[in-house]
Formats: C-alpha cells, sequence, structure tokens
C-alpha cells in the first residue's frame, strides 16, 4: 500500500522513539502534516515523568515556528517540575466513526500527532506576557486590546512553557472501510462523521446593555472552525 504521506525533505527525524510501527503508510514526519494537525486542535495532552510516576494533563496550547506553547497556574506542581523535562504532548481530531461489515473492521477516520521535546519555562514577566497575548490573538484575532490590561500579579501567577519540537509524527486515518472484498454481505457500512464547530454565543450575566458581539466572533462562528 503506498505511502498516505511520502517522505519529505523538510521531515522531522525519524526515530526509534517516533516512528510509526503499525499502519505506517498512514504516517509522517513532515513538518507540515505535524503543523496543521496542532493548529486544528484546540486541545493538547502533555505527558511528564514526575519522581517515577507518569502523569498527562489536558490545557490549550499555540504553535508559533517549531515552538509549541501551553499555559497553566504557577502553583501547579506539573508545571514547576516540568521545566528542564522532557515532555511528549499530543493532539488528535475525530472526524468520523467507520463502520465496517465486520466487528473487526470497525474503525475511526482521524488526524493525530505526537511531539517530542524538552519544556522551557519563560521566566521573564514581559516575555510572558506578550506570550499570553499572542495566545489569545491567535484564537480570537483582534481581541487582545478590547480586554481589561492584565496585571502584573496575572502574569505571575501564570506559568508558560516552551517546547522545541525535536521529534514529531502525524497520523491520520480518513476514509471508508477497508472491506470492500465483504460487499456482498447485507449489512450497512460506511462513515459516521463526526463535526466539531462552535455553537451560538452565550453572553455573560450582567452584560452591559447595548455590548454587541463583535464582528470577529460573529464570523469566527460562522466560519465553522473551532481554531
Amino acid at each position: 500500500m503506498a505511502d498516505l504521506y511520502p517522505p519529505q525533505a523538510d521531515d522531522y527525524p525519524t526515530t526509534e522513539r517516533s516512528r510509526v510501527r503499525r499502519e505506517h503508510h498512514r504516517g509522517s514526519h513532515a513538518r507540515t502534516d505535524v503543523h496543521a494537525i496542532l493548529d486544528a486542535s484546540p486541545l493538547c495532552h502533555v505527558g511528564y515523568v514526575i519522581n517515577g510516576a507518569p502523569y498527562v494533563t489536558p490545557t490549550l496550547h499555540w504553535r508559533e515556528g517549531d515552538h509549541v506553547y501551553w499555559h497553566g497556574s504557577a502553583a501547579s506542581r506539573f508545571l514547576r517540575a516540568a521545566e528542564d523535562m522532557p515532555v511528549c504532548l499530543t493532539c488528535s481530531l475525530m472526524d468520523g466513526y467507520v463502520l465496517a461489515r465486520s466487528a473487526f473492521n470497525h474503525s475511526v477516520n482521524y488526524r493525530s500527532a505526537m511531539v517530542f521535546g524538552t519544556a522551557r519555562l519563560l521566566e521573564d514577566v514581559e516575555e510572558k506576557a506578550d506570550a499570553l497575548r499572542r495566545f489569545i490573538e491567535n484564537l480570537f484575532p483582534g481581541r487582545w486590546d478590547g480586554l481589561r490590561p492584565m496585571t502584573r500579579q496575572e502574569v505571575k501567577a501564570t506559568s508558560v512553557l516552551r517546547m522545541e519540537i525535536d521529534e514529531a509524527t502525524a497520523k491520520v486515518r480518513n476514509g471508508p472501510p477497508g472491506d470492500i472484498d465483504e460487499a456482498d454481505f447485507p449489512v450497512w457500512a460506511g462513515v459516521l462523521p463526526v463535526r466539531s464547530h462552535l455553537a451560538p454565543a452565550e453572553a455573560a450575566p450582567g452584560l452591559p446593555h447595548g455590548i454587541e458581539l463583535p464582528e470577529p466572533l460573529a464570523a469566527l462562528i460562522q466560519s465553522g472552525r473551532i481554531r
């Protein structure tokens, strides 16, 4: 079977840790493929090993070039322990249930990315504040300038981590069931698509009269994108 993502010149290195062992034709180490999934996913999971025990925490993330950022409370023991620690960050998007003629051949259509690197804390207050600004602007373009400015204490209470991507793998399944040889079996087979999208906005309690939903947010909702 041909590779879904043939090797490219601008690939992340393929190592024993990052190489795809099963269904390798669905895998890719190309930066463009990995970045597309990181950018489309609103949520990631970050895996650490702390005092010999594994932990995985969900958080929002954003990417700038070959760096991935995430944030959380400065009081978090996970984020305090993550400084200079090797971590694994994963994103996944589910695009559909794949129903085959047999239970064994059922599957899902999905996009996933797994990236590896070393977490670094941003220590400088101004650097952190600017990273958080870029985070908000990445999700909601044009929103930052209208917000109440962050206080210095709020910035100090927030940790921002940055990880340069050393190794990465993307893996995708997209298509119908792979059991065309059993098409004569009398049971329905096909794909049940799964779609994630923004729903109509719900105003916060106490919102002063006359403050309407900004046009950029209305356009974002209308676009159907979740990021």
